[in-house]
């Protein structure tokens, strides 16, 4: 007679199920597992290139754990930093760090230490106008009835009281002509003398003036027919009065 087969009872039944349902949920925790380490273990080709990707070990899948790697057996990644560099060397408009420091062609420096030249500095006039207004009256050398011969300045027509300035620098002397009225000389480093005549008062009676100094004032005194100043200018060598237009036309001015 054949021996009975024990049946498992329905409490072994649900035992052994909940041992099945286990081992499978470990099963599957450790499959996880060895993916995410296979994941973090394995560089990229484009990392390490193709012969460190090669030489890498990674997890085995049944489970089992790879024997540790020496030195010998570690991928060569200065051969692989070598390649990067010269690929990186030969890729067309790709520039260097020596290449960075070269200047620009046409650059201008940061800095032009070189010394500028001073601007020239304003020279001041020779010559000033004795009054403030432009205008002239009589010329030099007209004709008649006021006087003798022939006028022998210029006429600025100007009011009376008006000032009258020292043309250049010079020394000055006053004096009385029945028919220049009260005079005031000026007499120029070179010897040269500009009358100015005809004044009704003077400002400065002796001694040096300077460029534009206020010496006198305008009035109608001797042979006069009303304000204005009568200018001439006398040269040193005592040859008589000339015309004054050219000499200030000479140093630049025109009163006209």
């Amino acid at each position: 007679m054949a021996p009975e087969v024990a049946r498992p009872t329905r409490a072994e039944l649900r035992v052994a199920a909940r041992e099945q349902s286990r081992a499978q949920r470990r099963g599957a925790a450790k499959a996880a597992t060895r993916a995410a380490l296979f994941r973090v273990a394995v560089p990229s080709v484009a990392a390490l290139g193709v012969a460190g990707a090669a030489a890498i070990t990674v997890v085995q899948q049944d489970g089992g754990v790879p024997a540790q790697a020496s030195a010998a057996d570690a991928p060569d990644r200065t051969a692989a930093r070598q390649a990067a560099q010269a690929a990186a060397t030969d890729a067309p408009g790709q520039a260097s760090r020596g290449d960075a420091r070269k200047p620009l062609a046409g650059a201008q420096p940061a800095s032009d230490t070189t010394a500028q030249p001073a601007p020239a500095q304003p020279t001041a006039p020779k010559v000033v106008m004795p009054v403030a207004k432009h205008g002239l009256g009589e010329l030099f050398g007209a004709s008649g009835e006021h006087w003798m011969r022939k006028h022998t300045g210029i006429d600025f027509p100007v009011d009376g009281g008006s000032e009258v300035y020292a043309v250049t620098d010079g020394t000055i002397r006053t004096q009385w002509n029945p028919f220049y009225g009260y005079m005031s000389i000026l007499k120029m480093s070179d010897g040269t003398e500009a009358w100015m005549c005809h004044l009704r008062a003077y400002k400065v009676r002796k001694g040096p003036v300077k460029q534009g100094d206020v010496i006198a004032f305008v009035g109608s005194s001797g042979n006069s027919t009303g304000p204005h100043l009568h200018f001439e200018i006398r040269p040193a060598d005592g040859s008589g009065p000339v015309d004054p237009l050219p000499w200030f036309l000479q140093n630049g001015l025109d009163p006209r």
